[in-house]
């Protein structure tokens, strides 16, 4: 066992962030608070307890908007927050219809109207006069988001439910609000111009070398849009009407002291918090405000940006926004509740799969169930929902929502599959390509086979296919013995023609012995069960006694069958059980897998004695000591990675063991248990780890395919221990200054250091969805995951560090070593420490010294995220029908995002993954193709009898719709 002493990084620098609040009515402030804020700089001046306002660049004014920031489920569930969301817009709607002027921003998110309308549906048309008068600003999103830890199409599908939602209660408001989130991804401005939506408003993440309230944001296509950075919050001016009797002194002071910000444009003043009703006092306020040189008035959000003059002047700020430097952007929400996470990413998959199988190969409208599956991914998505950051009952709402929606998909999904094989005999197997570009795949399936024999031989379409045999079952399902007296029972077993999951072909009855030969085909007309019963009750009454009951299926065999196939297309397949192929012999470029290593034609990974990979790709680079174990304490919370003072770091096994579990040729499969000795928990003073240590296995399965050129790792382990990070590393054998991630339509390149100032230690863990890319190795990714570049110990040699486990037990700490003050109230969420839980995170290692692009990982990240399904065929008969092909998209780099049934035809959403052009190829069943945009508004028709040829442009989002 090695155990490293490792001092924490230095404590964070500049002035405390401020926590957001959970109350409804900020609390008062101290003497000294009150003596700062009515205290006369620059542009006032008191004079007999009057404020005047001097001529100047704050001249402008100032436009309150009255909003409230409404978490929908986070320290409470989500219907004890909505219990106080129907009070506060109770509240609302009587104070905006009682008094003309008022104004009220709903937090940019329709799902608090949607939840309001589901308690108060008689109050619909109040709202809609409410919405369409102006005083009401609702949607354009539906929820807010975290934007890192869904896909990039979720992010899609929650703006387009939004301002459906809102357009549909009077309108959705223009500006893209963001305002709480935990940073904000790159491709975002194109997301919203490509809605109509040229402005933002936001406060996490932005840079420090902004300086005034408004930038120009650029995304990586060129995309831009104006964005308002809200720079004290999206409660900036709550503090200023704490004394309001003198409020004009308060914000008098405001305006002075960021009069450098807002030049010649009026102060926003966004008067609201968490979950904070509006004040009826708030238009008195304002009139008090309100003078000839200093005008104030309450709008909306949308009403202040309508005031802003063009943009062409503003700051440019290009890719994503993950600065420290004003804003704790809370980093460790990546990795705590990996549950969460994994939910996601499967939900997603699912239905993207479900989508698309039906766009392809069914006319039936599931359009019912795939909107409810979607509608509980997107509320799964919000920023203090899927971030884990909340209670343990909060995550349970979450978990168990997730979970809904991906039942829903598979169903959708079966469904499509189950309409599919009527056209398939039951001798037979079909295989579902849900991927909309080709390739070779494996499949399982399992046969009845006449004998034991070596292997199953496996035809599509005519062609031969190569085989693996992977084990062989028992033919005896049971051997029994029963009481003459008690034989009818076997017979209650029996429903219709089926017994034990199988059907029966054929049953013999024998003095004191009865045997059932079961099958996987169910053939009409073999079995009576009438004619059984009346069979078997004579045979007991004749033969008194014991008797044997034996149920056969006959030798069955799993075997694992290459497959090469079409984009979104259906392909059957054939087994004969009968004939004995000599697949070693034939395969080339197959797997060999023994105690040593695994290795095909173009990667091979051999196993060291501390049970990590020495992996070697086809290009020649070489990694080793691949899949090193790192434990180490964490005295943090939901919000932040804490290491403890003192830190123990535990990465070498007391004991490897290793096994082969598949020998190849077309799938190689290695388990490597190593045993570890973890501490227990954090000393009682949390500086250090405790001395109590537990025996912890970690499983490493290493899977390699014979057709592809990456090694997949499948890291599993039951998690014993309190309070600690467990983290997967890739050794990279050379300094490497950056890092490049998928996610979110783009592939963002990243440094080694974070922007900090603000009142967290910046560290530089950042998130990747399907894929990380550092120096020579490219690591693919199952769900959106948290990663590190770090050094090796003693070494200036780099690591790639995935996080596979953060175990913590508060939702905020007060005394964080990397954080100045809490991010909420010490919540206990001992769900959060994961004991008892499996661990099981997968992945796969790339290696190129090329990098991602040249490696082709955009494809690649696809293919180890989704496996060909296959299923039995269903149809009485001989032939099978061939299926007509499916929408197929080729070109390199090029992202299929949606390929899904609408009104009107198919929309298929392209991005290009690339920093250069690229080009995609469609193919399938229509005639013609219009471009939409992303809330699928549709350009002029183009003929696309020979399929689309579609020119993107650098990480372009490209939307179509295609009619047949």
């Amino acid at each position: 066992m090695s155990c490293k002493v490792v001092s924490r990084p230095p404590s964070p620098r500049g002035r405390p962030s401020r926590h957001r609040r959970p109350s409804y009515s900020p609390p008062r402030p101290s003497e000294n608070t009150i003596r700062r804020l009515v205290s006369t700089v620059g542009i006032l001046f008191a004079e007999s307890g009057n404020v005047h306002f001097m001529s100047g660049p704050s001249a402008a004014g100032i436009v309150f908007v009255p909003h409230t920031h409404w978490d929908r489920e986070w320290y409470e569930p989500f219907q004890v927050f909505r219990f106080r969301l129907v009070e506060v817009l109770d509240e609302v709607l009587e104070l905006a219809e009682r008094e003309p002027a008022f104004r009220f921003t709903l937090d940019g998110q329709a799902a608090a109207i949607d939840d309001y309308l589901a308690i108060r549906p008689e109050n619909a048309e109040r709202v809609r006069a409410l919405v369409s008068a102006g005083q009401l600003a609702i949607g354009p999103w539906y929820i807010l988001l975290d934007e890192f830890l869904c896909s990039g199409e979720t992010i899609v599908r929650n703006l387009q439910l939004g301002v459906s939602i809102a357009e549909g209660l009077g309108g959705a408001m223009k500006v893209g609000y963001l305002p709480d989130m935990f940073g904000h991804i790159a491709q975002m401005p194109q997301i919203l111009a490509k809605t109509g939506r040229l402005h933002t408003a936001l406060w996490r993440g932005v840079p420090g070398r902004v300086k005034e309230h408004a930038f120009l944001w650029r995304a990586p296509d060129g995309s831009s849009v104006r964005a308002e950075y809200l720079f004290d919050t999206y409660s900036n001016a709550l503090d200023l009407f704490l004394l309001p009797e003198r409020v004009r002194e308060a914000v008098a002071e405001y305006a002075s002291n960021t009069a450098d910000r807002w030049a010649t444009d009026p102060v926003l003043g966004m008067f609201g918090t968490d979950h904070m009703a509006p004040n009826p006092a708030l238009l008195e306020w304002v009139q008090h405000v309100d003078q000839p040189e200093f005008p104030a008035r309450i709008a909306t959000l949308d009403e202040y940006v309508d005031m802003m003059p063009s943009p062409e002047t503003l700051m440019v700020v290009e890719g994503e926004l993950r600065s420290h430097v004003r804003g704790n952007i809370l980093p460790g929400v990546l990795s705590i509740r990996r549950d969460l996470k994994v939910a996601m990413s499967a939900s997603e998959r699912l239905l993207f799969d479900a989508e698309r199988l039906a766009a392809s190969h069914s006319e039936r409208d599931f359009s019912p169930f795939l909107d409810a599956a979607w509608r509980k991914v997107i509320e799964s998505s919000a920023h203090d929902s899927v971030v884990g950051s909340g209670t343990d009952e909060t995550v349970t709402q979450v978990a168990a929502r997730l979970a809904e929606a991906g039942q829903i998909a598979r169903a959708v999904r079966d469904g499509v599959i189950a309409e599919m094989a009527t056209s398939v005999p039951q001798s037979m197997f079909v295989a579902f390509n849900a991927l909309p570009f080709a390739r070779v795949a494996l499949a399982e399936v399992e046969v009845e086979s006449s004998a034991h024999l070596g292997g199953i031989s496996a035809s599509a379409n005519g062609t031969g296919l190569r085989t693996q045999l992977l084990d062989e079952t028992n033919a005896v399902l049971a051997d029994e013995s029963f009481s003459a007296s008690d034989l009818h029972r076997v017979a209650n077993r029996i429903h219709r023609t089926e017994l034990f999951g199988f059907e029966i072909e054929s049953y013999t009855i024998e003095p004191g012995t009865l045997t059932f030969r079961l099958s996987s085909i169910a053939r009409p007309g073999l079995f009576d069960l009438l004619g059984f019963r009346a069979e078997l009750h004579q045979a007991a009454e004749a033969h008194p006694g014991r008797w044997r009951v034996l149920t056969l299926a006959g030798p069955r065999q799993r075997v694992l069958i290459e497959l090469p196939i079409a984009g979104s297309s259906i392909v059957p397949v054939s087994l004969d059980p009968a004939a004995v192929t000599s697949d070693v012999d034939t395969v080339l470029d197959g797997v060999v897998a023994g105690s040593a290593g695994i290795s095909n034609a173009d990667v091979s990974a051999i196993v060291d004695t501390h049970g990590c990979l020495t992996i070697t790709g086809s290009d020649g680079t070489v990694l080793s000591g691949v899949g090193r174990i790192v434990d180490g304490g964490d005295r943090g919370d939901s919000y932040n990675y804490g290491p403890p003072m003192y830190d123990r770091l535990i990465d070498e096994p007391v004991s490897v063991e290793v096994e082969v579990l598949e020998s190849g040729p077309l799938r190689g499969r290695l388990r490597i248990r190593r045993t570890y000795r973890w501490p227990t928990d954090l000393d009682c003073n949390a500086d250090r780890r405790g001395i109590d240590l537990v025996d912890v296995v970690v499983d490493m399965v290493v899977e390699l395919r014979s057709h592809e050129d990456f090694v997949r790792l499948n890291v599993e382990f039951v998690n014993p221990s309190r309070s600690h990070r467990v983290r997967l590393h890739v050794p990279l054998g050379e300094h490497v200054p950056g890092s490049e991630s998928e996610g979110q339509f783009a592939v963002t390149a990243r440094g080694r250091e974070s922007e900090g100032g603000w009142g967290e230690y910046p560290l530089p863990t950042y998130p990747a969805d399907s894929f990380v890319s550092a120096g020579p190795v490219t690591v693919l990714l199952e769900h959106a995951s948290e990663y590190e570049v770090v050094d090796s110990a003693g070494s200036r040699e780099s690591e790639l560090a995935i996080t596979l486990l953060r175990a913590v037990g508060s939702i905020s700490v007060n005394v964080h070593p990397l954080r100045e003050e809490p991010a909420y109230a010490e919540v206990p969420i001992p769900g959060a420490q994961e004991i008892g839980s499996t661990v099981a995170v997968r992945a796969a290692i790339l290696p190129s010294r090329a990098g991602w692009r040249a490696a082709g990982a955009v494809e690649r990240a696809s293919l180890f995220r989704s496996d060909v399904l296959i299923s039995r065929g269903s149809a009485v008969g001989s032939a099978a029908r061939r299926f007509r092909p499916g929408f197929e998209v080729s070109g390199r780099d090029v992202h299929v995002s949606s390929l899904r049934r609408v009104s009107g035809g198919v929309e298929l959403r392209l991005v290009a993954l690339s920093p250069s052009p690229a080009c995609a190829r469609v193919t399938g069943p229509f005639r013609s193709a219009s471009p939409i945009d992303l809330l699928g508004n549709p350009g002029a028709a183009i003929d696309a009898m020979s399929g689309l040829e579609v020119e993107l442009n650098p990480w372009e989002i490209s939307s179509w719709l295609l009619q047949s």
